[in-house]
């Protein structure tokens, strides 16, 4: 059981290293593109902060004004309704139509009524202290003015028309003048409030205007920095490929030029009459043969890479036997491994079923893996091929694995992202001297993605590496022709 914990912990750990590197590769794939993104949101941002204050401060507009003119247009029905109360009852105080009285009376007291009402909803709307002090006096002064009023109407319908003059000039002049005071006393209470209200949506605004500045300077700092960023990566990245390509066109230079420089010397001895003997022609012949073989090897490489670049490739996809592929790579590659004292050892699965890919596009990938597995293997002069069935990644679905290993120098952890760029070659491989042009790995891995597997690595410094070659189980018989653009998308 414990084993069984241990297993199923280091596959989701290997998930999730291949998950987070390919969520890097695509970063950094990407970062231009990543970089004008997030400017693009900031700038959505920076639109979205400013809609928001724009609309916080309208809003502030709005309710200062409906306030404002809310309370202004209350007060100013206050001060109607009071002198209508106040005309009616002196309109009854001037006819001697005793019907007249009557109706004059009754506006008066429906005057007042609205008055009560309003002054009751302004003592429920009142926030302030000093509102509801002036709202109670006020609600005092007109109870005042109303007692006395209906004291002068009192007289005026019982025909008392001078004692109810005497009463209104004695009692009623001093009272609605103190109503009169207080409403125009709250009248300039909203104008104050008014003016505060005012003062508080200068200030937002004028903060707002500061923030909207700042907010402004850093998207253009922030855009400025991001354009800086994307030009220089990729000045480092056009400045990076032009190198790889200098030491690819210096190291295929040197490639080239020593094996035609033994071939001249050879052919030179050999045309000069120096070699005359049987056994001496043979080696100078082995020699020139060997040479050959390496120059042709290398042309090949570079041709099929601009090929495979361009897209000019097409590989005819069908059911191939596994055992046959191994057999194949195993006797194109024996010359090199057994010059280079390698021994290749084998070991296939029970069973091994069909594989889809292109036999000669497979075959070159794995060479390619045989090729570097001897060209790296170091004093531990061992490769291993094994070819057995695994579970893929994600959807759990069966797929072929055939592994090259090698026990050689190995490759730092930094580096096995970038060995399979074209051109790349490592400085501790560079620092040994061991030839290369930097292009096997690349072309392994767009052959292998061109035939709808891949290629992963698994190495240490010191120990060794193993390259496996990840290819999809055949399901039908039939062939089908894709072409290299696949390949050419790496």
């Amino acid at each position: 059981m414990r084993d069984e914990g241990q297993n199923a912990e280091s596959i989701e750990r290997r998930v999730f290293v291949r998950l987070w590197n390919s969520v890097w590769r695509l970063v950094s794939r990407h970062s231009s593109s990543l970089l004008l993104f997030m400017v693009f949101c900031v700038v959505v941002g920076v639109g979205i902060f400013m809609m928001g204050d724009l609309h916080t401060a309208t809003e502030q507009v709005q309710r200062m004004y409906a306030g404002s003119v809310q309370g202004l247009r209350r007060i100013g029905e206050l001060q109607y309704e009071a002198q209508e109360t106040r005309r009616a009852t002196l309109y009854a105080l001037t006819t001697n139509d005793s019907n007249l009285q009557v109706e004059y009376a009754d506006q008066s007291r429906g005057a007042d009524r609205m008055v009560t009402e309003g002054i009751s909803q302004y003592l429920v709307e009142a926030r302030s202290a000093s509102e509801v002090e002036l709202g109670k006096r006020l609600q005092r002064d007109w109870a005042s003015y109303l007692r006395v009023r209906d004291e002068v109407l009192a007289e005026i319908l019982e025909g008392s028309i001078k004692e109810a003059v005497d009463l209104d000039l004695t009692g009623g002049v001093p009272s609605f003048d103190r109503v009169r005071q207080d409403l125009e006393e709250v009248k300039r209470l909203y104008d104050q409030q008014a003016s505060e209200q005012l003062t508080v949506v200068d200030t937002s605004s004028r903060k707002s205007i500061i923030r909207l500045m700042g907010v402004l300077c850093f998207t253009l700092l922030f855009a400025s920095a991001s354009v800086w960023a994307i030009q220089r990566s990729k000045m480092m990245s056009a400045m990076k490929l032009a190198k790889m390509q200098m030491d690819f066109v210096a190291s295929v230079s040197h490639e080239l030029r020593t094996p035609l420089a033994v071939i001249c010397a050879s052919a030179q001895n050999i045309a000069d009459g120096v070699v005359e003997e049987k056994d001496q022609l043979a080696k100078y012949g082995s020699v020139i043969r060997h040479h050959s073989n390496q120059l042709t090897e290398l042309v090949n490489q570079i041709l099929l890479f601009a090929s495979t670049h361009e897209g000019r490739n097409r590989y005819v996809v069908r059911a191939l036997k596994v055992p046959e592929i191994i057999s194949a790579v195993m006797m194109n590659t024996r010359a090199v491994a057994e010059q280079a004292g390698f021994a290749v050892e084998e070991h296939l699965g029970a069973d091994l079923p069909p594989v889809n890919g292109d036999f000669s596009a497979v075959c070159q990938c794995l060479q390619n893996l045989v090729v570097n597995a001897v060209k790296y293997g170091g004093n531990h002069r061992r490769i291993t091929i094994r070819a057995f069935r695994g579970l893929r990644d994600g959807d759990r679905a069966e797929e072929m694995r055939i592994s090259v290993e090698d026990h050689g120098i190995g490759i730092d952890s930094s580096e096995l992202q970038q060995i399979f760029e074209p051109f790349y070659r490592s400085p501790v491989v560079a620092a040994a001297q061991i030839h290369g042009t930097g292009l096997g790995l690349p072309l392994a891995k767009g052959i292998a993605e061109a035939m709808g597997g891949r290629i992963t690595v698994v190495s240490k410094v010191g120990v060794g590496s193993r390259f496996t070659l990840h290819l999809p189980l055949a399901k039908a018989l039939e062939t089908e022709t894709i072409g290299a653009q696949r390949v050419a998308q790496v």
